[in-house]
């Protein structure tokens, strides 16, 4: 199967891609699996576990305090509160970009919420 990303070259531009929860995590992984370079992959989640399987080179446990590292629950307002939590975690971690994609799965608690 042709991959449906394509990178067409160095644009000078300092690009990230974020991941957020457990669909924008498994984003991340497919566009890492179809061998995109130049740009930094992060992914952050409210799932400690979920973030140690994950492929991605940078990875951001958010709201460790409040979810004890197990998930938001499906719950968005857990999400938006373990962002907040970490604010300065994602601040640092996509500092320098020129340009972030955020990717996520809307129905869960962490990507809808975060």
């Amino acid at each position: 199967m042709d991959s449906i990303f394509e990178y067409v070259g160095n644009t000078g531009a300092k690009l990230k891609v974020v991941g957020v929860g457990g669909g924008g995590g498994n984003a991340v992984s497919t566009m890492l699996d179809s061998g995109l370079k130049g740009i930094d992959f992060i992914v952050a989640n409210t799932d400690a576990q979920a973030l140690e399987h994950g492929r991605a080179p940078i990875k951001l446990q958010i709201g460790a305090a409040l979810t004890k590292g197990l998930g938001a629950g499906a719950n968005p307002d857990v999400g938006r509160d373990a962002a907040l939590e970490d604010q300065r975690l994602i601040a640092e971690a996509v500092g320098g970009a020129d340009m972030v994609f955020v990717t996520a799965g809307m129905g869960g608690g962490t990507g809808t919420g975060a």
